[in-house]
């Protein structure tokens, strides 16, 4: 595969799905960070990735990192200085792109940001492809679920025979994998003129509390006690009100449609996930 592909926050978890999903299928790629001397970079750097600096607040740094490619993914975050800033960043990487004519652009928001739910970070993200949408810049909109890693901030308790999560123990939970969102990022990326304009979430599997305990009690060999709080315990509201929309049913995602339209991402369930990338740390 030829091509060079700019990837904001290739650093991070997201975004270094991404760059690995290119990287395996021959693409080139300009990985964008904010620090270049991090061992992600380095890793980076290894596997054949250019690696850029950037501040996303700045629009002309940005834009000199997406000189000259023939795509970028960007994302936002609200949890460093929030909400309004992560408008500002979107803002700031849709004036970059159009600066540098990128030709097409990749926007990870989050599944059901455009339903109006109400839940802050959801919402910071709707106003950002609202500008996106706006902004005459060719793009895609990909809405990732919940992700399976979410649980390595838990991987503790799970060790001791203990799953904690705020929601019902058999309302299911679309869920999704970091590698399945790099591979469909890379499809998207390389194939635009098939996803041009389009909005897409995505998941992978929608196993219920209680299904995941029996996942993890089988990855352990040993009982794993569930544990359900009520989501209206939790102290951040914005985490109350995502846990509270997850709790009457959440996202949306046609998970069937996906797997029949794009086999070839490979669709992670979690009990493959908890096989791979968690049984290593169990």
């Amino acid at each position: 595969m030829q091509g060079l592909y700019a990837v904001v926050g290739a650093t991070g978890a997201q975004g270094g799905a991404v760059a690995t999903a290119l990287l395996e299928q021959g693409a080139q790629v300009r990985a964008i960070s904010r620090r270049t001397d991090s061992p992600a970079a380095r890793h980076l750097i290894a596997a054949g990735a250019q690696v850029m600096a950037a501040d996303l607040f700045d629009e002309g740094s940005v834009a000199a990192a997406f000189a000259g490619v023939d795509g970028a993914y960007a994302l936002t975050t609200p949890f460093e200085d929030g909400p309004s800033a992560e408008i500002a960043q979107g803002r700031t990487m849709i004036a970059a792109a159009l600066a540098a004519r990128v030709p097409h652009l990749v926007f990870s928001s989050v599944a059901d940001a455009d339903q109006h739910t109400g839940i802050p970070h959801f919402d910071s993200k709707a106003v950002v492809e609202e500008t996106l949408a706006h902004s005459g810049l060719s793009h895609t909109v990909v809405g990732p679920t919940y992700f399976y890693d979410n649980m390595f901030g838990g991987i503790d308790d799970i060790r001791a025979g203990v799953f904690e999560l705020p929601l019902p123990a058999d309302v299911g939970l679309q869920q999704l994998s970091r590698r399945d969102l790099g591979r469909f990022v890379a499809t998207v990326l390389t194939n635009p003129e098939h996803f041009r304009g389009a909005r897409i979430d995505i998941a992978s599997d929608s196993p219920t509390p209680r299904e995941m305990a029996a996942v993890l009690a089988d990855a352990l060999g040993r009982p794993v006690k569930l544990i359900t709080d009520d989501p209206a315990e939790i102290a951040s509201a914005d985490m109350r009100a995502m846990f509270g929309f997850l709790a009457r049913g959440g996202y949306t995602v046609n998970i069937a449609e996906l797997r029949a339209r794009y086999p070839h991402v490979g669709w992670q369930s979690f009990a493959d996930w908890v096989g791979t990338d968690l049984a290593g740390v169990l």
